[in-house]
């Protein structure tokens, strides 16, 4: 299953279904001109910022099915039992067959926005332990999704994947499917800590699921690993980021353990005490991170995830840069219309969900209006967790000079401090002493000053810290 992102959880919003991305204020972030809205709308707090409703092409689907619990986990799962592996236990068991059914249901029962909607360009099949599901219902339901919404030919198909849970018949049948991406959970290399963890895998089934993956041929593929572990130590975290690279993935996603307190961990530990690290030892972990992915060629291109050119994750992305997107299943949060909605987190409450749907009984219908402040606040949030930042001038469109003036200035310590990183429209970076200069001059400023993001690694180590100065400057 994927974990929580290692630094912020948002605070405006329902939590994002990555684990985690509507309308052209996606524009704040890219490079493109979105619409002009009010002058200035931090003046009129109440003020509401009318959002074109651009449909999703991205659907989050989750697939709760693991052998066991994690000692960390938190999200909504069905535990299958250890049996469950890579052989055929899954197939005839009425639990997965029955709950695919209403996922189906649910998806087929989901009315578009209007008969225009292009299909799909990212499915990602997250959990959980999708590898469990037999092929032949992952095919069921990618079927449900072609028919209703349309997937495109050339969609990225991601799958959550355990160790232990496939073999290479399995592996070459997800494939057929149109699965082109898979999302390894190895979390660590070493035996002890992945015992500690409560992990259904061990050590050899690491080294064997690798194999299967380079074997039959997948070009796109994580390795997703867990940092600040209780009783890891600085040389278990530099093992595992060696033998990683070693592995030569596309892409590596870096989790910091978060602590949640319906969890054993939850019972069993305190952050940031014994045996777990301090807040110190995490961020040593982080910075090994960066500086040992870095110096291998991968693009530390968001918080917690890292890449080879051209492998950045298309569906994550999209939480990043604030699209829609479409969520089924258990728990899964979606995000349509400037709007964010979790479906019920136990079965029974969610298959009673999906037959009120069914019957027209809930209420889909969206506010064509949406707070400025609130969507400003999201924008920066999502955007500063990723390497490209925040666009300023297509922000100071959205949201008027002060909005973004607020930004700017909250920041001016930090940049003096190399926290916060401010570029010109070519992306050069602008030094400290200048960009004092620039604040005190409106013209210079909205020319010159183009985009602002956190540094790497320091800068996103204190993401918590200065998305909330952010927040607290907007909302003045």
């Amino acid at each position: 299953m994927l974990l929580k992102p290692s630094t912020f959880t948002p605070v405006l919003t329902a939590a994002i279904p990555f684990k985690t991305k509507h309308t052209d204020i996606i524009n704040a972030i890219t490079q493109q001109t979105p619409q002009t809205v009010r002058q200035n709308v931090s003046t009129n707090p109440a003020s509401l910022f009318q959002l074109p409703k651009l449909p999703p092409t991205s659907a989050y689907v989750h697939l709760p099915f693991c052998r066991k619990r994690c000692y960390y986990c938190d999200f909504p799962i069905i535990a299958l039992g250890s049996s469950h592996s890579s052989t055929t236990e899954s197939d005839n068991d009425p639990r997965v067959s029955n709950y695919v059914q209403t996922l189906c249901r649910e998806i087929k029962a989901t009315k578009l926005d209007s008969p225009n909607n292009p299909p799909l360009e990212t499915v990602f099949f997250g959990g959980g332990t999708p590898s469990l599901v037999p092929p032949r219902l992952v095919s069921t339901v990618l079927d449900a999704l072609s028919l209703n919404f349309g997937v495109c030919g050339n969609a990225e198909i991601s799958m959550e994947m355990d160790p232990g849970t496939f073999d290479a018949v399995k592996m070459k049948e997800f494939m057929d499917l149109g699965v082109n991406r898979v999302s390894l959970g190895v979390q660590a290399f070493q035996q002890e800590l992945l015992k500690a963890c409560g992990r259904a895998h061990g050590v050899d089934q690491v080294y064997e699921a690798v194999e299967i993956v380079k074997s039959c041929g997948v070009e796109n593929w994580s390795l997703d690993l867990i940092s600040s572990l209780p009783h890891q130590t600085m040389q278990m975290w530099e093992e595992s980021l060696r033998l990683t690279i070693q592995e030569q993935p596309n892409h590596v996603s870096v989790y910091d353990l978060q602590v949640e307190k319906d969890t054993k961990f939850g019972v069993l530990y305190t952050p940031g005490e014994f045996p777990l690290p301090s807040e110190n030892q995490s961020a040593e972990f982080y910075k090994m991170a960066s500086r040992m992915l870095g110096n291998a060629g991968y693009d530390h291109y968001e918080i917690s995830s890292y890449c080879k050119t051209g492998y950045r994750c298309k569906h994550n992305s999209t939480y990043w840069k604030n699209n829609s997107f479409y969520a089924f299943g258990l728990g899964a949060a979606s995000y349509i219309s400037g709007e964010r909605f979790s479906r019920p987190r136990r079965l029974k409450e969610y298959m009673g969900y999906v037959e009120n749907l069914e019957n027209e009984l809930v209420n889909n219908s969206k506010n064509d209006s949406i707070d400025a402040k609130d969507l400003a606040m999201d924008v920066v949030m999502l955007s500063l967790r990723t390497a490209d930042g925040l666009n300023l001038k297509t922000f100071r469109e959205a949201f008027g000079d002060s909005m973004m003036l607020s930004v700017c200035e909250v920041y001016r310590p930090y940049v003096e401090s190399g926290h916060v990183i401010f570029f010109d429209e070519v992306r050069r970076h602008v030094a400290s002493d200048e960009f004092l200069s620039l604040l005190s001059n409106e013209q210079w400023r909205n020319e010159k000053l183009a985009f602002v993001r956190l540094s790497d690694p320091d800068g996103f180590l204190l993401s918590n810290e200065l998305i909330s100065l952010a927040f607290g400057a907007m909302g003045r």
